[in-house]
This record gives structure tokens, C-alpha cells and sequence, in this order.
């Protein structure tokens, strides 16, 4: 006997909760269905824990600053209490009741447990099964990537989670991937005083940025104390009962107290019955259209899309797939200008096409490029300016591609440049505004001047 409902949301995380509780609220009748905890990783392990021990982090940072340390200071052990605090805060509470009365409180019902599909508009829990007669939605997001290293399953590594979940500092940690959460985390724990390895299999850190970007990551991450690997990837893993040994492909061996495997992200669709709505259940992400339409009657919302792994896409798609739904008018997606920021310090954001990318179109482009310490925000700010501002510009049509923001407030700085990005402002535009003195984005100006065309 299935119940009857308008619309059933298969996962709540960000973009789940997002889009069930906007569907609720125009009155339709919204089963949520969640396993584990509603809000998704975002909020307990992901975007926001992490980002207060970054803050945490760059407080002991700073003191070394003001004391006169060079370069990034590197906290004692026992930690800064104001430090601690800001991290234990972070950390606090895995609690999802706040989450899930707001969902219900928008006049969705929810349903904690594990859903799978069974054909079009059939939603099938160990609780019941529901049909929905207007939308289904999958929002199920992804989970860490575990590379199949010989011997890693058979050790008691840590992923993200884990790293956010300790209660204790380990001596040391070695950290098996260099992208934005391997280094982020790696200049955190290395910050609090744990001695931190960075491994990355590509030949630089934070491969999908600028070669730029790296080059800075590297310096600072060098500059606090971490020991990085790169062009080499992990061949074994053996734990004795007390270390790590990571044996590399070019016959490094390093061991470790903890090893953090940050080595990416992918959706997982096994066990979720797409294949009873035709599509691939071995594939990486579900395939949607402009409106976040997966198959008749069915959207397909956040990480699981494969469109970005970030919370801000996450939103985003939710209110088109939400606006699609109830037969609303509004734009398609659109990833033109889609941002992302690594929040080390210094902060590495980008939006659009990297020079590279740029250039592997047959795009004539150019170039043009400001570094933050020499412009007058950056001098004024001495200690910790590293950065750059990079455009890159398409010659013939005069707008630009893509940027990069790297400094102290890298990732503020580059919503200017994602609107830039996004509207395809005329460069003559952004030559003729008038930039405020002095603000890291008066770099911008800088960049454009060096642009050249």
C-alpha cells in the first residue's frame, strides 16, 4: 500500500533540505527522507566546523605575526586557549533537531530512513512506500573517494570527518591528496603543532587552479612547516598498531601517526534504484538538463548532479529545481562563472576558466596579472600579504574568462570578479570604475591595466 503525496526528497542534505522545505512552503504535500543527520556534511564536517578551525588556526597564525615570527607561526601543542575555543565551538554538537523542525515547520513531514527508488514517482523506505504524484527529487550528495592503494582498507585512516571529529592532536599526520580539503586541513593541523606530510599523485598542489595558485599554496604551506610531496602517488599503506607507513611510487617512505585520506569526493548511486527510472547506477554523478531534470517526474539536485561539490551550488540548483517543479518561469543553470575558494591562508578563489582551459577552446586570450603586496592595501597590510590577482580575458570579444583572487581575503575579492564573470562586463566597463582606496580589490585595477588590451 503506497501513500500518497505530492513530492518526496531522497536526501537532505544542503540542497535537499533546500528544496524540500521551499516546495513545502508553496503548499504541497513534501515527504523528506534522511538517513543520517539533515543539513548534510556542510554543516557538521564540512563547510562551516572546518572553516571556524581555519579561523582557529590563523588566530595562532597571526600572533606569530604580530611577535615578530617569519613566515607562519606554528601553535604549541597544548594550543592557544582562545584558539581552542574557537575550534572546540566548531565541533560541538552533531545534533540535527534544529534542522529538521525547520523543515517541518515549513510544513514538510519527514521520514528518517533510508529510501530507494522502485520506478517512476514509487519512493520505497523500511517504513513504507510513498508515490509522488508531482516530483521526486534525489539529493543523496557523494562521499569520500578512498583510491585503491594496496593495503589502505585495511587501516584505520582517517578521512575529513574524521580530522574534524578529533578530540586529541596526533605527533604527526600525513596527508594523502593536495587539493583544497588535503591542504586546508594539513595547514590547520600543522598550525594547532602536529607535524604534517602533504602527498599529492599530480605535480603540483591544488592541480585545478592556476599554476600560480599552487606555487603560492606551496610557499605558505612550506612557510608553516609542511613537508610536501608532489608528482607522486601512494603505492601501499601499512599500519603497525601505532603508525602509518606510505610507501610512494617513486620510493619515498614516510610514516606517520594518523594519515588523512582527502583524495576527493563522488556520488555514490548503488543501492538507490536508478536503475528502475533508466538510468546507470555505476555511473559518477546522475545526468540532468538545464532545470535539474533527471527522467520524467524525477530532479536530481547537488553534489550527486556532478556539477561542483559546493554547498553554494548545492542552493543554487535547488531553487531552479524547486522553480521547475511548481511550474515557475526562471533561467537554467548556468556554470559559466561558478566560484570556489580554498581557504588557506592565504585564501586561493577562483571563477571560470583558468588560462589553460581558456586557452584549450581556441579562445584568443590574454593575460593580466597584480600582486597584492605591491599594491596600497597590500603594503599597509606587511605580514601575511602574499597574492595575486590573475584575469584572464577573451582578446576578441573584450570580457573576461576567468579569475583568480589569492591574499588575505581572497575569497571576498573575487565576488566582484564572479559578477564580472557571470554578466560578461566589457572590460572598458571595468577599466572606468572607480575602485575604493585602499581595498585588496583595487588590485583588480591593476590587473586590468597589465591586461594590455
Amino acid at each position: 500500500m503506497s501513500e500518497q503525496v505530492d513530492a518526496v526528497v531522497i536526501g537532505m542534505g544542503v540542497a535537499g533540505e533546500a528544496v524540500g522545505g521551499r516546495l513545502a512552503e508553496a503548499g504541497l504535500a513534501v515527504v523528506g527522507i534522511e538517513a543520517n543527520l539533515v543539513g548534510g556534511e556542510c554543516p557538521y564536517w564540512g563547510c562551516v566546523p572546518s572553516k571556524m578551525m581555519i579561523r582557529a588556526a590563523n588566530l595562532l597564525a597571526e600572533t606569530g605575526r604580530v611577535d615578530g615570527v617569519a613566515g607562519h607561526a606554528t601553535a604549541d601543542p597544548s594550543w592557544d586557549p582562545v584558539a581552542r575555543r574557537v575550534r572546540d565551538e566548531a565541533t560541538a554538537d552533531w545534533d540535527d533537531t534544529a534542522a529538521v523542525d525547520r523543515f517541518t515547520g515549513q510544513g514538510g513531514r519527514f521520514v528518517r530512513a533510508r529510501a530507494r527508488l522502485d520506478g517512476p514517482g514509487r519512493v520505497i523506505t523500511e517504513y513504507g512506500t510513498f508515490q509522488a504524484s508531482r516530483a521526486v527529487v534525489l539529493a543523496t550528495g557523494h562521499r569520500p573517494a578512498i583510491p585503491p592503494v594496496d593495503g589502505l582498507a585495511d587501516t584505520p585512516y582517517w578521512t575529513n570527518r574524521h580530522a574534524i571529529e578529533a578530540t586529541e592532536l596526533p605527533a604527526s599526520l600525513l596527508v594523502l591528496g593536495g587539493g583544497a580539503i588535503g591542504v586546508e586541513l594539513a595547514q590547520v593541523y600543522q598550525r594547532f603543532g602536529v607535524n604534517v606530510t602533504v602527498v599529492e599523485a599530480a605535480d603540483r598542489l591544488v592541480p585545478v587552479e592556476e599554476p600560480e595558485a599552487s606555487a603560492l599554496a606551496s610557499s605558505a604551506l612550506n612557510a608553516d612547516g609542511i613537508r610536501i610531496h608532489t608528482g607522486a602517488a601512494a603505492s601501499r599503506v601499512a599500519h603497525d598498531g601505532d603508525r602509518f607507513h606510505l610507501s610512494l611510487d617513486d620510493g619515498t617512505h614516510l610514516t606517520g601517526e594518523r594519515l588523512l585520506v582527502a583524495t576527493g569526493r563522488r556520488a555514490d548511486l548503488t543501492g538507490l534504484g536508478v536503475d528502475t527510472v533508466g538510468l546507470d547506477p555505476s555511473a559518477r554523478a546522475v545526468t540532468v538538463n538545464g532545470h535539474l531534470r533527471a527522467a520524467p517526474g524525477l530532479w536530481a539536485v547537488g553534489d550527486v548532479t556532478g556539477h561542483g561539490a559546493f554547498t553554494h551550488v548545492a542552493t543554487y540548483q535547488a531553487g531552479i529545481a524547486a522553480r521547475d517543479i511548481l511550474g515557475e518561469p526562471g533561467a537554467p543553470a548556468d556554470y559559466r562563472a561558478l566560484p570556489r575558494v580554498t581557504f588557506t591562508d592565504p585564501e586561493i578563489g577562483s571563477v571560470g576558466l583558468t588560462e589553460a582551459q581558456a586557452r584549450d577552446t581556441g579562445t584568443a586570450v590574454t593575460t593580466g596579472t597584480a600582486q597584492i603586496p605591491s599594491t596600497a592595501r597590500g603594503w599597509i597590510h606587511k605580514a601575511g600579504n602574499d597574492g595575486f590577482i590573475k584575469l584572464v580575458a577573451d582578446t576578441d570579444r573584450g570580457v573576461l574568462l576567468g579569475a583568480t583572487s589569492a591574499g588575505p581575503a581572497g575569497g571576498e575579492v573575487l565576488g566582484m570578479l564572479t559578477l564580472a564573470v557571470h554578466t560578461q562586463v566589457p572590460l572598458d566597463t571595468l577599466r572606468h570604475m572607480i575602485y575604493a582606496y585602499p581595498t585588496f580589490h583595487r588590485g583588480i585595477e591593476d590587473a586590468l591595466r597589465d591586461l594590455g588590451v
